[in-house]
């Protein structure tokens, strides 16, 4: 085998290999981002309608999320604000329209408290979503069931599961566990 050859055979197997090792390279870091995003992921893909826009774009989430200096609430201040959210859910019953608001305000007020922003609905979604990846579907239902009240367009029940789905962010913020699944459980009071 003459020298040029052995050169290109050597280019041509360094070529496959740092191919091999991008694909590779990209495929794990889409799996990271699938695993930390979860349902959030395919909602970004869906959004942008291209896989490599979305993916630079949670990936820049994460970059502005580690700018920030997020903190636990310390035991009075999650004392507080549970004590905040019974009273809230107690509301409801009287006053379901006034109770969603409330608990809108308080989850928005704990996020500013820990550190997130909170201008903007979709800048928090997008904030919470890198640490909270599992309710922030929960947090965008409950905005559209609280925009729709504002318009007159909610019913009770949809008030209800704007309760639930508040809850769960508020917990998630509190570092509390969700309280376990029963017969009942996506009753509000």
């Amino acid at each position: 085998m003459s020298s040029t050859a052995l050169l290109i055979a050597i280019i041509v197997l360094v070529v496959i290999v740092v191919a091999v090792a991008a694909f590779a390279i990209r495929a794990n870091q889409r799996r990271q981002l699938r695993d930390r995003f979860g349902p959030e992921y395919d909602r970004a893909v869906a959004e942008s309608g291209n896989q490599a826009t979305a993916e630079r774009a949670l990936q820049d989430r994460v970059k502005r999320r580690e700018e920030l200096e997020i903190r636990e609430l310390d035991p009075a201040a999650r004392s507080r604000h549970a004590e905040s959210w019974r009273v809230i859910q107690a509301r409801f019953v009287d006053d379901p329209r006034g109770a969603v608001r409330e608990a809108q305000v308080l989850v928005t007020t704990v996020m500013g408290e820990r550190g997130y922003p909170t201008e903007g609905f979709e800048s928090q979604a997008e904030y919470v979503s890198v640490d909270h990846a599992g309710v922030v579907d929960n947090y965008r239902s409950a905005h559209k069931i609280s925009t729709a009240d504002a318009e007159g367009r909610a019913s009770t029940d949809d008030l209800r599961q704007a309760m639930v789905h508040y809850r769960a962010l508020f917990n998630e913020l509190l570092g509390q566990a969700a309280p376990k699944a029963g017969p009942r459980q996506e009753e509000v009071s």
